[in-house]
């Protein structure tokens, strides 16, 4: 008994002994991975902004800049939304849309431009999650009842409207594929009518609707073309302007768009009889010689070709009659050597020996006239020679093109000798100027061929 007893008590001796070596095991917390979406839920659901009262929240977006609330938009898409309701309020539109563009000062004219650069930020940054159509619908409904953003409802020279609306354009949708652009301009054209109005002024006659022009020329200019610093996209906008018409209203559209302005500026009308009448100075010529070089400075872009190029320059220089042809000549010469060889070598192509010949005349004395090489010259005509196939021909044109110099020489002198040298002191200057240019250019051609 007393055995047993003793085996019992060092049975339950151990037994309580493993009973106390075996701890209990707590569960080990396991890790779970959390989405960003996830994460951006919880955290906006329980942020410090989501906890404001609207009011305080409202009073909190009131003290941030437009470039502040732009970059606070795309925090989350909670906060997006309550940004696009902040906005769409009629207290901030009052407040923030400025509807007066007619500033005297240079440094209110830049503020006003920063301001909708600012603005074209804040909508494209807070619009970034909706679709391309109903983002502009959004957009453009806030700009749509701005008189100075329209078309034919301020004349105001020194209105600043067109010029802030491209601003606004440009930063809104700058970085935007070509399909989403297609749609910007087709929802532009229906928004403003811009078809219709184009139709209208291009089938109406020179000189006509001259107001109307005007005000297409500023709004497309201001608006579409030379917000963008770069070339493809200026031309792409071009392009979709030009594309809708045959190639006698594109070259009227043009014309229109880049053509020169009569010497009061903006406000004035178009130069269309000083075209046909007399020398333009290059300044005039300038800005539609680069809006072809946009167009067909390189002729493997898209929807351009040299048959394209060729038409729109022959229906161009003939509006609204045929131009002097010291401006056609300037013209060929402010687009450059490729254009220019382009035109020439068609035309001899085509054997018009005699208007190649006055052509290249006119452009050797605008070379004498502007201050450019005649050694461009020379070389250009030394290009047309080599389009003539056989020895014969090269001979015929070189022979026309002196005769040419003896015909338009004696014109000048004519015409000086009938006027008064004190009432027109420009054609007696031409004359001098045509002379020394014919002294330059036979020189330099002589010299290239005794090297």
């Amino acid at each position: 008994m007393v055995r047993k007893a003793t085996r019992n008590a060092v049975n339950y001796t151990l037994t309580h002994k493993s009973h106390k070596r075996t701890p209990r095991r707590r569960p080990r917390p396991t890790r779970t991975i959390v989405t960003r979406s996830q994460c951006t839920v919880d955290t906006t659901s329980g942020s410090f902004f989501h906890s404001l009262p609207s009011e305080v929240f409202d009073m909190i977006l009131d003290k941030l800049s437009m470039l502040e609330i732009s970059v606070l938009s795309m925090v989350s898409k909670a906060i997006t939304r309550y940004i696009l309701d902040y906005i769409s309020t009629l207290a901030w539109k009052n407040k923030t849309i400025i509807q007066s563009f007619h500033h005297s000062t240079c440094l209110e004219q830049r503020s006003t431009i920063e301001h909708y650069r600012d603005l074209g930020l804040l909508f494209k940054r807070c619009t970034l999650l909706q679709p391309t159509k109903d983002r502009l619908k959004f957009i453009f409904s806030k700009f749509s009842q701005i008189p100075c953003f329209l078309m034919e409802q301020c004349l105001a020279p020194d209105c600043m409207g067109f010029s802030s609306y491209g601003v606004f354009l440009q930063t809104l949708i700058a970085g935007w594929d070509e399909l989403e652009c297609h749609r910007v301009f087709n929802f532009l054209s229906d928004l403003t009518n811009l078809l219709q109005k184009i139709e209208a002024v291009i089938m109406g006659k020179p000189g006509v609707r001259w107001d109307q022009k005007l005000q297409l020329r500023l709004f497309c200019r201001k608006v579409l073309l030379d917000p963008w610093p770069s070339q493809p996209e200026c031309q792409f906008w071009l392009t979709q302007l030009l594309k809708p018409w045959p190639m006698v209203s594109q070259a009227h559209l043009l014309f229109i768009l880049y053509g020169p302005l009569m010497p009061e500026g903006e406000a004035g009308t178009f130069e269309w009889q000083d075209l046909v009448e007399r020398g333009l100075p290059h300044c005039a010529l300038w800005d539609l010689a680069r809006a072809i070089l946009l167009l067909f400075g390189k002729l493997e872009a898209k929807y351009q070709t040299t048959n394209s190029l060729l038409a729109i320059l022959e229906e161009l220089i003939v509006i609204p009659q045929p131009w002097h042809v010291e401006n056609v000549a300037r013209l060929l010469v402010l687009c450059g050597s490729s254009l220019c060889y382009t035109v020439l070598a068609s035309k001899a192509v085509n054997g018009r020996i005699l208007e190649i010949s006055r052509l290249i005349v006119y452009i050797i004395l605008v070379c004498e006239k502007d201050g450019y090489h005649m050694t461009w010259a020379v070389k250009m005509v030394q290009q047309i020679c080599k389009v003539f196939s056989t020895a014969p021909e090269r001979f015929c044109f070189i022979q026309q093109l002196e005769n040419m110099f003896s015909e338009v020489t004696r014109e000048f002198f004519e015409m000086s000798v009938i006027v008064n040298h004190l009432d027109d002191r420009e054609t007696f200057q031409t004359l001098c100027f045509l002379m020394d240019s014919s002294a330059r250019f036979h020189t330099k051609f002589l010299h290239m061929f005794l090297k």
